[in-house]
């Protein structure tokens, strides 16, 4: 089985959903797949998270899935999503400065792809 990393940076609704929308599709096809939520992309985490939101059943089916291996600390509490992040139990990582560490994914097999 493969395995892959999908790192969100891109804060832009539309760049953010291909992440999801990848996330799923790989997932149904056998791979093992993290969602890494990094840079400016957690502020999608409170936005998505609205009811009203036209992607809202999207991000949930990823989060409710445990797709969602990492939100990164110092990036959430820049963007102030922290709080969100917390509230809807996602795992918050920040072992590298704050940061994600990615070489944490490559030294468990897994290829990186960002967005």
């Amino acid at each position: 089985m493969s395995k892959v990393a999908l790192v969100g940076f891109n804060g832009e609704t539309m760049c953010f959903v291909h992440v999801l929308l990848n996330a799923l599709d790989m997932r149904e096809k056998g791979l093992e797949v993290r969602v890494i939520i990094e840079g400016s992309s957690v502020r999608q985490i409170a936005e998505l998270a609205e009811p009203a939101h036209p992607f809202a059943g999207l991000y949930a089916k990823v989060r409710d899935a445990g797709l969602i291996w990492a939100v990164c600390r110092a990036c959430a509490v820049k963007m102030e999503s922290l709080a969100a992040a917390e509230q809807q139990g996602l795992p918050i990582k920040g072992e590298m400065s704050g940061h994600v560490a990615l070489a944490d994914c490559l030294l468990d097999g897994y290829r990186i792809i960002t967005f």
